[in-house]
């Protein structure tokens, strides 16, 4: 049975599909429990450590992209409560930004996954690795976007905002949560109302780094229970939109 009719079978007290609680438990899993590039369940997967971030720049306009970049990170921060700084060095950072050129981003992601034969996927326009402790908590990030392969597909707004925001521990993609960045269809390229409720869910302190689902489901069953009673869930779409990359971006 697909998401989108499950969901839309069981709505209740909703305004949107995605605001009820059986479609923010399966969203949650689709994106928070597994990988897109490995198949099967995943465990939970987020920051315990601060994030302290490094932009890179390779490419033009670096001024520019580090201002996307810099209003994305610190509304990361305001949706999870999680702290996120920027590092004043490379060394520093458990976390990199690379803004890299086509021509050189095989190297780029070599370079910064510390492994030379790490390779983009043959359909990506950007990518982003992880480094994961045994408890399966993040301990270092880094996202590379090659600045003009990404203009010439309309999407490097798109690719700061997921890549970064997957490197969370919001590691896939999947046609069955929409609207959201996570889904190719989304026309948005910002942060949609159901995103911020996955990235806060994530961030609750009860979800644990190495949980599986069957460990997540009744903590999440309460969470969403107090967040359907208090408003969280019905405000989500009009706070999401409360941030400087918004107000950057006209909305």
């Amino acid at each position: 049975m697909g998401l989108g009719f499950m969901v839309i079978s069981t709505l209740t007290n909703a305004e949107e599909p995605w605001q009820s609680a059986e479609y923010l438990q399966q969203a949650f899993t689709e994106i928070a429990l597994h990988n897109e590039y490995t198949p099967g369940e995943q465990p939970v997967r987020k920051w315990q450590q601060p994030i302290k971030v490094w932009l890179e720049h390779h490419s033009d306009q670096s001024e520019q992209h580090a201002l996307l970049a810099k209003y994305h990170f610190k509304h990361l921060a305001k949706i999870t409560g999680h702290p996120i700084s920027f590092a004043s060095s490379r060394q520093d950072a458990n976390f990199i930004v690379v803004f890299s050129h086509l021509q050189l981003w095989r190297n780029d992601i070599a370079l910064v996954s510390g492994d030379l034969f790490t390779k983009p996927p043959e359909d990506a326009v950007c990518v982003f690795g992880l480094g994961l402790d045994p408890k399966k908590a993040i301990t270092r990030a880094w996202v590379v976007i090659p600045v003009d392969y990404a203009q010439e597909h309309r999407q490097l707004l798109s690719c700061i905002v997921e890549e970064t925001t997957q490197a969370m521990g919001l590691p896939s993609d999947s046609d069955k949560v929409f609207p959201s960045i996570f889904n190719d269809h989304t026309p948005e390229s910002l942060l949609t109302g159901l995103d911020a409720l996955l990235l806060k869910i994530l961030y609750q302190p009860s979800i644990k780094p190495g949980m599986r689902a069957a460990q997540v489901k009744p903590i999440l069953a309460n969470i969403l229970h107090k967040w359907q009673a208090d408003g969280t869930i019905l405000e989500a779409e009009k706070n999401v939109r409360q941030s400087e990359l918004y107000e950057m971006m006209g909305f």
